[in-house]
C-alpha cells in the first residue's frame, strides 16, 4: 500500500490546494477582510461606536489559529458589550467561526466551555432581538447554529488526528521496511561470507591434512594447491563483499581490468571446482546438460554456490573414499542442480569438521530466491542427495 493510497481519500480539491499553498495568517486576513465587508453597509453599522463594535467582532480572527482560545473570548467580549448596548450587527458570524476553530484546535474543555458560552449567547440574542412570539423558533435556530459550527470543528479535528495517525503508521511502516532490509543485508553477509569462507578452509584443511601423509616429491604440489585455495577464498571474500557494499545484489559490476568482483562465479566455473574439491582428496564427477548461456548471471551464481555448499559439506561430513557426482541441467525457464554422493553421513570427513548448521539454511534461501525449493536428504543406502530446481525469471 502506497502514501498516496493511504493519506489520500479522494481527489484535493481547490480549497484543499488553496490551504497547502496560502500561509495561515494570510488565509485568515483575508477571512477576516471579507466578512468585515460581507457585513458592513447601510442600515447595518449606523455610526463610530456600530463600526468599533464590527471592528471588534471581527479582527480577532486574523489569530484565530495561532491562538483560538483568545480570539473566541475576545469576539465573545465584543457580542457581550453589543448586546448590552442594544446594537444588533451581522457581523456575530465570527462567533461561529471562532468557536469552529476552538472545537477543531484547542483541547476538550475549552470546547466545551466555548460551546456553552456560544448557546448561551444565542439564548440572550433570541430574548433581545427575536419577534415578538418567535423566541422559542429563533433561538433553537441560533443554537442549530451554533451546534454545527461546534461539529465542523470536531470533524475537523478528527479528519487532523486521523491524518497524523496514518502519517505515522506509514513512518513506522518505512522503519520497518528499513529494519528489515538491514536484517536481510546481514543475512546476505553471512551467508556470502559463510560460503566463500567456509569452503575454502574445508578444502585448505583437507590439502594440509593429506600434506602430512604426501610424498616429497609430491610436497610442493600440494602446498601449491593450498595457496591457490587460499586465493581463491580471499578472491571470494572479497567479491562477495565488494558486490554487497555496491548495490547489495549478487550480479556482478562493471569493475576495469584486474578487479576480481567483475566476473562472479558461475555455471562455467563448475569445473574448477570440481577440480579442486578433487585435489582436496573427493572424487566428483561434472554433468552439465544444455546451453549456459541463456541463464541469467545473478542464477548462475546460485547454482555455483548451491554446489559449492554442497561439495564443501561432502567433502566435511562425509567418510575419507566418499565419490560425489554434480548434474546441472539448463533447461529454457528452468535450471535444476543435483548433488549426489555415497559416502557415509556423521563421520568426520576429510576437513574434520562438524559444521555451524548454516550451509544448509542459506542454500534454502539462495533457491527460494529464484522460486526453487530444496531438497536434501539421505539416500536409500549410503550417501546424500541434495536437489533443487530453480526459475531464473521468477526471482524475487
Amino acid at each position: 500500500m502506497t502514501e498516496s493510497s493511504v493519506v489520500r481519500t479522494g481527489p484535493p480539491g481547490v480549497l484543499a490546494r488553496l490551504q497547502g499553498r496560502v500561509p495561515p495568517l494570510v488565509a485568515d486576513t483575508a477571512l477576516a477582510t471579507a466578512l468585515f465587508l460581507l457585513t458592513l453597509g447601510p442600515g447595518r453599522v449606523a455610526d463610530g461606536t456600530g463600526f468599533a463594535l464590527q471592528t471588534a467582532l471581527v479582527l480577532p480572527l486574523v489569530w484565530r489559529r495561532r491562538a483560538p482560545r483568545s480570539a473566541f473570548g475576545v469576539i465573545a467580549a465584543a457580542a457581550l458589550a453589543q448586546w448590552l448596548l442594544g446594537v444588533q450587527l451581522p457581523a456575530d458570524a465570527a462567533l461561529l467561526v471562532a468557536l469552529g476553530t476552538v472545537t477543531a484546535r484547542a483541547p476538550y474543555r475549552s470546547a466545551w466551555a466555548a460551546g456553552l458560552v456560544a448557546v448561551a449567547g444565542a439564548a440572550l440574542a433570541a430574548a433581545r432581538w427575536a419577534p415578538e412570539g418567535r423566541f422559542l423558533a429563533s433561538a433553537a435556530a441560533m443554537t442549530a447554529a451554533v451546534a454545527a459550527s461546534a461539529l465542523l470543528g470536531a470533524n475537523t479535528r478528527i479528519r487532523r488526528a486521523a491524518r497524523a495517525e496514518r502519517l505515522a503508521r506509514l513512518e513506522r511502516d518505512r522503519d520497518e521496511r528499513e529494519r528489515r532490509a538491514v536484517e536481510e543485508e546481514r543475512a546476505r553477509i553471512a551467508r556470502e561470507l559463510h560460503d566463500s569462507v567456509t569452503h575454502g578452509l574445508s578444502v585448505v584443511v583437507a590439502l594440509a591434512d593429506a600434506l602430512g601423509h604426501a610424498r616429497p616429491a609430491d610436497a610442493s604440489a600440494v602446498t601449491a594447491r593450498i595457496a591457490e585455495t587460499g586465493r581463491q577464498a580471499l578472491t571470494d571474500m572479497r567479491r562477495a563483499l565488494g558486490l554487497l557494499q555496491d548495490d547489495g545484489t549478487d550480479s556482478g559490476t562493471d569493475a576495469g581490468p584486474g578487479d576480481d568482483r567483475r566476473s562472479p562465479p558461475g555455471i562455467g566455473q563448475l569445473g574448477v571446482l570440481c577440480e579442486r574439491m578433487e585435489a582436496a582428496g573427493l572424487v566428483t564427477r561434472l554433468r552439465v546438460d544444455g546451453e549456459a548461456a541463456g541463464v541469467p548471471a545473478a542464477a548462475q551464481l546460485t547454482v555455483h554456490r548451491l554446489v559449492q555448499e554442497s561439495l564443501t559439506n561432502v567433502l566435511r561430513h562425509a567418510a575419507e573414499g566418499t565419490r560425489a557426482e554434480v548434474r546441472v541441467s539448463c533447461a529454457p525457464g528452468a535450471v535444476t542442480v543435483e548433488v549426489t554422493d555415497d559416502g557415509r553421513a556423521g563421520g568426520t570427513g576429510r576437513a574434520g569438521s562438524a559444521g555451524s548448521g548454516l550451509g544448509l539454511t542459506g542454500m534454502r534461501e539462495r533457491a527460494a530466491a529464484f522460486g526453487g525449493v530444496l531438497e536434501a536428504g539421505p539416500r536409500p543406502g549410503d550417501g546424500w542427495r541434495v536437489f533443487v530446481r530453480l526459475d531464473p525469471g521468477g526471482a524475487s
